[in-house]
């Protein structure tokens, strides 16, 4: 056993039986390499990622590959979900290199931290033009001798690109909002929904900030692409057909093939828009997608005393990727009867979907819908419903006797506050007082194990990121919302005041990473990688808490914090879209003053209303009242969830 045997990280553990002598990221083994004067080798990934478990059995259990390591480096493994921070900083530096990021991430570094050459996964032989590890490790053990001088310089050249620059702020206008949905249209697959080509992740920043283009400019262009993406990706192979939720993206242009990993941002972020969707459409297939969410995140990501997990890993073991999620045509015949056969091969089956490592093995994903069989067998289509519905609960109930692919139960406060946020949407959406109550034992579990002498942390012994605060004001102002309990609001207020100590660039305005340099470095983005910036976020927190308090300090560093990034977003479209629904949120947001008891017919219509700029305040109690206020004009008092429905589609109506 190695060092990594005692880490709480399930990742590090999950390497301690390797001969390799694996320190985890400690000034200790940056020590022993000065001392040793050789380089380190660090190793980023995460206990979901399946090329990190086949360069692991490939390499790291590769008797000379580990020889060579442990003569000529100091090895370090990193779980990126533990660390996002240190991991953050080297893949912008191996981009830097102008070589691709991801995971594993596979990165030189000289004893004090700075990197010099990187990569992804590393073959452990020749091949297609390619070295093998052991090939890299030699020859960068080698470099590393003869060159250090160039090092130095390399090293330091890649740290110094990844220094946030002063650039010039830019100016806020409606008419930027304009071309950034423009910008985003024109990435669109048209005939195959999302964006761009394959590998596709699904981008919920810019499918948000869409539903809300779609909802306020009735541009049916829009609205019909968004409707295009929902559908695609929910039929598609990168949704689980059987138990619901979402992978982590697509490996092919049509949502076919999916990387199997099933990530709680990633459910997160889609619950929100599917909930969404649902209430802009009224299209009872999105709620249906919504509830599959929710029903596996409950099933696999929920620890019974409150709160979320992290991942649900890709594979049982490298060789078999998605194993655990794919059917021989053999397989499908056990389970199902004869007709429950005919129709899935018609409804759930396509060949083109089928593994690269398993040709026999395919995805489930919808390939003929219900109404089309219905006219070719001439069966009903309720009959259809039924006999499918049948079929996947006798495939999700074989399933479940497989070997379960790994679900790491650490409980990151970042990842929680985000599922926290879509539970209390899919609350307000769906009704389902029952999605709340999770969502509040959640978050008060998480201010709990989390929050150690008044400190917030990321994880046990890591303390809180920027991400960690937004996130968790978000759900925290979320469940305010939900519930109407003050406490929530003044949590949330408290937190983000201290963000604002911690994090803010008095200098260049935004917000840093982390409240110290890591790697000598303190960075700032708004980038959506592909869920949303904690920049973006914090501007929509500083809207609903100056709107909800009424101090306008709060507004005015949302406005900083948007002239500072405007000039970057610009040019980001999809990978900005979060940031432009909080500058469409800066222009529009619409707060609902609350006067009633939280429990009122009254607040449960407001709860219930959508416009997707808005916010819940509770004030006075008695008036049985919501009063709607846009900036600085509020309007009519509403008594009746009727009213407020005509106030929200005349504001609708007029943009």
């Amino acid at each position: 056993m190695n060092r990594l045997s005692n880490e709480r990280s399930a990742y590090l553990r999950h390497a301690a039986s390797q001969k390799i002598d694996w320190y985890p990221w400690s000034e200790e083994a940056f020590e022993k390499a000065a001392r040793e004067d050789k380089p380190v080798f660090l190793s980023s990934g995460a206990i979901w990622c399946h090329w990190c478990h086949v360069m692991a059995k490939e390499s790291f259990e590769n008797d000379e590959i580990t020889r060579i390591m442990n003569e000529n480096f100091v090895a370090i493994k990193l779980d990126r979900d533990e660390r996002p921070d240190i991991d953050r900083r080297y893949q912008q530096a191996v981009a830097a290199m102008g070589l691709s990021g991801g995971w594993p991430l596979s990165v030189f570094l000289t004893p004090d931290k700075r990197p010099f050459f990187g990569g992804t996964y590393f073959p452990p032989v020749e091949g297609f033009g390619a070295p093998s590890f052991s090939m890299i490790l030699l020859a960068i053990s080698q470099y590393y001798k003869e060159r250090r001088d160039e090092i130095e310089a390399q090293s330091s050249l890649f740290i110094s690109a990844l220094r946030p620059d002063s650039a010039a702020r830019g100016s806020l206008s409606m008419d930027a909002i304009d071309k950034a949905a423009e910008k985003m249209m024109a990435s669109v697959d048209k005939a195959r929904g999302g964006f761009g080509s394959a590998p596709k992740f699904p981008m919920p920043g810019a499918i948000e900030f869409l539903l809300g283009r779609y909802f306020i400019s009735k541009d049916e262009e829009v609205g019909t692409a968004i409707k295009k993406t929902l559908y695609a990706m929910a039929f598609g192979g990168f949704h689980d057909q059987l138990g619901g939720g979402f992978h982590r993206y697509s490996t092919d242009q049509s949502w076919g093939v999916p990387h199997f990993e099933k990530m709680t941002d990633d459910n997160a972020w889609l619950l929100r828009n599917y909930c969404d969707a649902f209430r802009i459409f009224g299209d009872p297939f999105f709620r249906e997608i919504a509830r599959g969410i929710i029903g596996f995140v409950d099933k696999e990501l929920s620890d019974p005393a409150g709160g979320f997990y992290a991942s649900m890993d890709a594979d049982v073991t490298p060789d078999d990727e998605g194993g655990y999620f794919t059917w021989t045509r053999e397989e499908l015949k056990h389970v199902l009867t004869d007709e429950e056969f005919e129709v899935f091969s018609r409804h759930l089956v396509d060949p083109k979907n089928s593994v690269h490592h398993a040709p026999s093995k395919v995805v489930l994903s919808v390939s003929e819908n219900i109404d089309d069989i219905a006219i070719k067998t001439g069966k009903p289509v309720s009959e259809l419903r039924a006999m499918i519905g049948s079929g996947k609960q006798k495939l999700l109930a074989e399933r479940e006797k497989r070997l379960k692919p790994y679900i790491d139960t650490a409980m990151y406060t970042s990842l929680n506050g985000m599922m926290i946020s879509a539970y209390c949407r899919a609350y307000r959406a769906l009704g389902d007082r029952h999605v709340l109550d999770r969502a509040v034992r959640a978050l008060n579990t998480i201010l709990t194990v989390n929050v150690r002498d008044g400190e917030l942390y990321h994880s046990e012994g890591v303390k809180a990121l920027l991400e960690d605060y937004v996130y968790l004001c978000e759900a925290l102002i979320s469940v305010y919302e939900a519930t109407g309990e003050d406490c929530y609001f003044h949590d949330a207020k408290r937190l983000f005041d201290i963000s604002l100590e911690r994090f803010w660039d008095t200098e260049g305005w935004g917000f840093f990473d982390t409240e110290e340099e890591v790697v000598g470095l303190r960075l700032k983005g708004i980038e959506d990688v592909p869920r949303p910036s904690p920049n973006a976020l914090a501007i929509m927190v500083l809207l609903k808490l100056a709107a909800i308090s009424g101090e306008e300090g709060y507004r005015s560093y949302a406005t900083d914090v948007l002239n500072t990034f405007m000039p970057d977003a610009d040019a980001l479209s999809i990978h900005g879209g979060y940031f432009f629904c909080a500058l469409e949120a800066f222009f529009r947001m619409l707060k609902l003053d609350v006067r009633s008891d939280p429990k009122s017919d009254i607040a449960q219509a407001a709860r219930s209303a959508y416009y997707p700029y808005s916010v819940i305040a509770y004030s006075d109690i008695g008036e049985d009242i919501v009063i709607p206020c846009a900036g600085t004009t509020c309007y009519q008092p509403v008594e009746t969830a009727q009213a407020l429905d005509e106030f929200l589609k005349d504001r609708k109506a007029n943009g």
